[in-house]
């Protein structure tokens, strides 16, 4: 016994072994693309072939990319530059100083310089406003209150005005919530919902313009005289600005010319360390004395439009005292005109800025943020409406939807833009911008309720019976149980909408808006630049894809959050 034991005992290993490293064709870059490159012949073939044709772009395009220009003030600047400090580029380089000049351009369109700092402001605010809305469990409940203020002080960030106008405005729903509360009292949900949007519109429309007024012709009775005295220094000390600045650009412009006749005259001598040297030197030159030119041209415009508010404040001062006289008589002309004074004089707040100033990506996103805001609730209450058990809900979101669907969004923008006004009440004046967000917000809703309603019919009966066995009421039941679901299953057609309508936002160039493909084509007409055209739509491309692929990446960061199947 003690024999077998024994013996047992000198065959157990007191030791484990280390484990060997796997072979090299197991493990690491040989392991995957043996499994994803070189799995079998056929597979190993369409690699080679992806691999050719890859390295055909790349060498194609590559030395495009690598000989490009990126300080220069014209398409010829570029060519010279190319061809002293690349003779030897067989396809030239990329003239992308065009975007170097004209970046701020494409970003804002002709906002005035000067006042960048208010759609940056609200661009930051964006991100910050979206933050608890986005991503919940990541950013303090407060936040929220910034998300409801966003859409008031946006504009008034962007357009300008008195401070109390996006004030008014959010009264509007105040009004329209207390109006609410005591009609579903009175006569329930249907009674309270009319109350509160009727209430709500007839402050908009009716009562606000005559408040906003009020308030205007309050402040400019109060401070005539200061305006007075200030429009008066300011016609004396603005026209002495101007001079000034004519005078340092004639004297800059006279300085370019200078410097590219010795271009000229360089890029014709035989090429050298010395001609390049020198070359460089003149183009650094060059990119100062621009750039100073640049910041001249912004103050020339800035004085210009000084220059012409005061000159229209002071005509407004002289003719006050005959529009008062008139507009007690019952004249409309004298009304208006007295109206529009006292909004210019009674100004307290940020400087009113048209629509025809905004372009560029600013436009864009103004636009696509706007209408995805909007359309994605409508959209959800027209795709409830269509499944509705009453009869005239249902039939009328049938036909808006229907409607909407099967006209092109082009059409609907010239609507926007030519006939929109005629279907408001009398005197009332839209924005250009805003008549083309709404038509935009409608569009994009009706496809929203096609793919919300799609979300509804894949969710099994069994949750509408079980809301029903709760006890709760439709509006519970869709809050809580029904479209939490559906609209988890809708995630990815309701994010591609919204990549669709970001994009379709460049069709605003066919009622005149600057979005960034027709700035595009204005930069394209000036004679430094005639001639660019990949380059600017590179870049355009560059930051649409950049905007669509964030969304299509939290698209899928969403529906990973919200998978239950592992809980």
């Amino acid at each position: 016994m003690s024999d077998t034991h024994a013996q047992t005992v000198r065959y157990v290993r007191d030791s484990m072994i280390q484990p060997s490293e796997p072979p090299n064709a197991q493990t690491g870059a040989v392991k995957w693309m043996r499994e994803n490159l070189f799995s079998d012949w056929v597979n190993g073939l369409m690699t080679v072939i992806a691999i050719y044709i890859i390295y055909s772009v790349l060498a194609a395009i590559a030395p495009w990319f690598y000989h490009s220009v990126w300080n220069a003030g014209s398409l010829n600047e570029c060519r010279e530059v190319i061809a002293i400090n690349s003779p030897n580029a067989m396809h030239g380089g990329g003239c992308f100083a065009v975007i170097s000049d004209r970046w701020l351009q494409l970003l804002f369109g002709f906002y005035r310089a000067d006042l960048h700092w208010r759609p940056i402001l609200a661009f930051v605010l964006l991100f910050v406003a979206l933050g608890p809305i986005l991503f919940p469990n990541r950013f303090p409940r407060p936040l929220m209150w910034l998300a409801a203020a966003y859409p008031f002080l946006v504009v008034w960030l962007l357009w300008g005005g008195s401070f109390w106008v996006p004030i008014l405005a959010a009264l509007g729903f105040v009004i329209g919530g207390i109006v609410g509360y005591f009609g579903n009292k009175v006569g329930g949900l249907g009674v309270a919902v009319a109350a509160a949007v009727v209430s709500a519109v007839v402050w908009w429309v009716y009562l606000m313009p005559v408040v906003n007024d009020g308030l205007h012709a309050t402040v400019a009775e109060a401070r005539l005289e200061t305006i007075a005295e200030q429009t008066e220094a300011d016609l004396i000390a603005i026209p002495e600005a101007q001079e000034a600045i004519e005078t340092r650009m004639a004297e800059l412009n006279a300085r370019v010319a200078e410097l590219d006749a010795q271009l000229e005259e360089i890029v014709a001598v035989e090429e050298t360390d010395a001609v390049k040297a020198e070359f460089n030197a003149i183009m650094d030159e060059l990119e100062t004395v621009r750039a100073e030119l640049r910041i001249l041209s912004r103050d020339a415009y800035y004085y210009s439009q000084k220059s012409t508010d005061a000159k229209t404040i002071a005509s407004n001062l002289e003719m006050l005292p005959e529009w008062k006289a008139a507009a007690a008589e019952g004249d409309e002309i004298a009304q208006r005109n007295l109206s529009d004074a006292y909004g210019r004089l009674g100004l307290v707040g940020l400087e009113p800025v048209t629509s025809r100033e905004f372009g560029g990506f600013m436009l864009a996103i103004i636009i696509g943020v706007a209408g995805i805001g909007l359309s994605l609730p409508l959209g959800v209450l027209l795709a409830l409406g269509r499944q509705s058990d009453l009869l005239v809900v249902k039939v009328a979101c049938i036909v808006f939807i229907e409607v909407i669907r099967g006209v092109p969004l082009i059409v609907w923008l010239f609507t926007a833009s030519l006939l929109l006004n005629y279907f408001l009440p009398p005197g009332t004046n839209f924005d250009l911008v805003l008549r083309v967000v709404i038509m935009v917000t409608l569009f994009s809703a009706a496809y929203i309720a096609e793919v919300v309603r799609g979300g509804l019919a894949a969710l099994p009966k069994g949750q509408y019976e079980a809301a029903d066995a709760l006890g709760l009421d439709y509006w519970k039941s869709m809050r809580l149980i029904v479209l939490p679901q559906a609209l988890k299953i809708s995630i990815p057609g309701i994010v591609n909408t919204f990549i669709g309508l970001f994009k379709d936002t460049t069709l605003v160039g066919i009622i005149g808006l600057l979005d960034p493909i027709n700035l595009s084509n204005s930069i394209r007409a000036s004679s430094d630049w005639n001639g660019v055209y990949w380059e600017l739509f590179i870049f355009i491309g560059l930051v649409f894809f950049v905007c669509c692929f964030s969304m299509g990446r939290y698209s899928l960061w969403l529906e990973k959050q919200l998978q239950r199947g592992h809980r």
